[in-house]
């Protein structure tokens, strides 16, 4: 233990500057981007980058320590325990490795810099890789549920990409950034900081001019990365002061950034999309019994269910659970629904086709652009081979469906919007908890 006196404290800090400066002195004469050093390293090392905790990888020229700092608080807020690699530093290097959210301590930062001096026998290697393995090094030692990993310089050739399979990638907006190393152009770029993307692990892909969107793509389509993508996938705004993000499955109301500037609410939306990209969440098919709503089906001995789901692919699992509900206990089906403009009705409504006795088309005010006219649902369900019809609001749709002869199974669905609706009208909040 060193002892906490001044002195002491004095001479481990000029040890420390001691060592970086060693570190320092191996840098090669010329830089190459490549793996290869620290991958010998790390070998001798033991392969710390294969014994890390759950890793977020984030990529991009703007806005990553950003991402970084909510993608962190996010974790802490969930109780989890977070590693953050980031750099540079502003005062001391210790504020580039977090342990538990800590920067780490001189002695043991000093300790892990001379395991890798020892492990690297003089050879040459770049200052950033050897702290990199450094850092690595702890990041293995010391248990975490979270490690946030920022890249340095690029991605495909940087030291953090010796991670084989992180739990999610992330790629903040990219711009014209070290071209003496990446490329001259948005588009060589763009593909630099995609080499981050793994075969089959999510890529968060956030606001991006088109090039290099089109760059990101392509490589994450080449690897086989499932992409995550801002206006396409995933939007965040600022409304009456509050951070709304919201995705094809949620919409969640958040405080405003803490950081100022508009470029923040990209961070912050990236951040989100990021915590939810790879989370676990419970069925939506949620069972409806008190308020209002749940009070007309009880008086019909009607069921009541409700699911945000608004896509084809959300549909089709959705019918196959209310078919098997069918078989355990047959009961006429009836669908209240109403959709965000732009949305597939028809493609949605035909995985009800031959299940579903009819559809009551209602409208929705909340939301950015509202819902679709209900004659236009109503067009669109009958194309995909459902019968409709409409209704002024939730209540009156209830009352309609409710008539259905036996005891009917009745379904809210086809937005979120709606389905939060339904549930402003006083039955329990959702269920759905991020994993």
């Amino acid at each position: 233990m060193w002892p906490a006196t001044g002195a002491a404290i004095s001479t481990r800090r000029q040890d420390l500057d001691d060592a970086l400066v060693r570190l320092a002195s191996l840098h090669p004469q010329k830089i190459d981007l490549s793996l290869g050093r620290l991958q010998r390293l790390l070998t001798a090392l033991g392969n710390p980058q294969d014994h890390l905790p759950p890793t977020v990888h984030v990529a991009g020229t703007n806005g990553k320590g950003s991402t970084c700092a909510y993608l962190a608080e996010m974790a802490r807020t969930k109780g989890e325990r977070v590693h953050i690699y980031t750099s540079p530093h502003l005062v001391n290097f210790n504020e580039r490795i977090l342990l538990d959210s800590t920067p780490v301590d001189d002695k043991t930062l000093i300790e892990a810099f001379a395991r890798c001096e020892a492990a690297n026998f003089g050879e040459p290697i770049t200052f950033f890789e050897i702290t990199t393995a450094a850092a690595l090094l702890l990041f293995s030692e010391h248990p975490a549920d979270r490690l946030i990993l920022e890249v340095g310089l690029g991605g495909r050739f940087d030291a953090t990409n010796v991670i084989a399979r992180p739990a999610l990638s992330v790629i903040t907006p990219v711009s014209l950034d070290h071209q003496e190393f990446l490329g001259t152009d948005l588009r060589q770029i763009a593909r630099e900081k995609a080499g981050i993307c793994k075969f089959g692990v999510p890529v968060v892909v956030g606001n991006q001019v088109d090039d290099a969107e089109a760059a990101i793509l392509d490589e994450a389509a080449k690897v086989g990365a499932p992409a995550f993508v801002w206006g396409r996938d995933y939007n965040a705004y600022i409304q009456h002061g509050r951070l709304i993000y919201e995705d094809e499955s949620r919409v969640w109301d958040l405080p405003a950034p803490g950081l100022l500037g508009p470029h923040q609410i990209l961070n912050a939306g990236a951040a989100a999309a990021a915590g939810i990209a790879n989370a676990t969440w419970p069925a939506r098919l949620q069972s409806i019994t008190r308020g209002p709503l749940g009070e007309i089906a009880r008086k019909a001995g009607a069921e009541l269910w409700l699911d945000g789901g608004h896509n084809e692919a959300a549909a089709k699992a959705l019918s196959h659970a209310l078919a098997d509900m069918d078989e355990r206990e047959e009961r006429p089906l009836v669908i209240i629904a109403g959709f965000s403009p732009n949305k597939d009705v028809t493609a949605w409504c035909s995985q009800f086709s031959g299940l579903a006795r009819r559809l009551i088309a209602v409208e929705f005010k909340s939301g950015r652009g509202g819902s679709q006219p209900a004659q236009d649902v109503v067009a669109a369900c009958q194309a995909g081979g459902v019968t409709a019809e409409i209704a002024s609001g939730l209540i009156p749709a209830m009352k309609k469906a409710a008539k259905e002869h036996p005891a009917p199974r009745i379904l809210i669905g086809g937005s979120l919007y709606l389905a939060g609706e339904a549930l402003a009208l006083g039955d329990a909040p959702p269920h759905r908890t991020p994993g």
